[in-house]
């Protein structure tokens, strides 16, 4: 039975929109957790140059050690609820590509996951970053590609072609 979904893509390629999808269409209930829940839950302190986290104005995300040590035990915290009974759908960036991956299958370990790529077209992310107004301009045009490099989905999806509950349900046919 798989245990975890992990969508990964860029800012703004519409994956929280999936998520909720997701938790609507799926039979059993899916707890939502993601890069976003990981930020917030940092103390602003932490959304600086100095080890943290940092947001360019250009949309580059800077992360340093500060960070990392937390995202390492958020990460094998992840993988312990779901080792524990939850089911959980992860929205990420895999900002380091195929590197990102490894340490999340590491975490997860044997447990069943199905890996789904959400790509959206980089024009069509920044249009959305622009309307959404909580992000950093060039963010989406920034992962568009790069979160994709030498990652290995079970499934990929497109959400400048289809609506999120469109790729819900595609996704959803291959929850087992």
């Amino acid at each position: 039975m798989t245990q975890v979904i992990v969508l990964n893509g860029g800012s703004s390629a519409g994956k929280s929109g999936i998520v909720r999808c997701l938790q609507a269409v799926l039979p059993d209930p899916w707890l939502a957790l993601g890069t976003d829940a990981l930020v917030q839950a940092m103390p602003a302190s932490m959304q600086t140059s100095d080890g943290g986290i940092e947001f360019a104005p250009d949309g580059e995300v800077i992360v340093g050690p500060e960070f990392r040590t937390l995202e390492a035990a958020w990460t094998e915290g992840v993988a312990a609820m779901a080792r524990a009974g939850a089911r959980v759908i992860l929205d990420e960036v895999f900002l380091g590509g195929a590197d990102s991956q490894q340490r999340w299958q590491k975490a997860f370990g044997e447990l069943r996951v199905l890996w789904v790529g959400v790509r959206c077209d980089s024009a069509v992310a920044a249009g959305r970053e622009v309307a959404r107004g909580d992000r950093i301009i060039g963010m989406a045009a920034s992962q568009a590609d790069v979160v994709h490099q030498g990652v290995a989905y079970d499934l990929e999806v497109d959400t400048a072609h289809a609506e999120s509950m469109e790729c819900a349900r595609t996704i959803a046919v291959h929850v087992k």
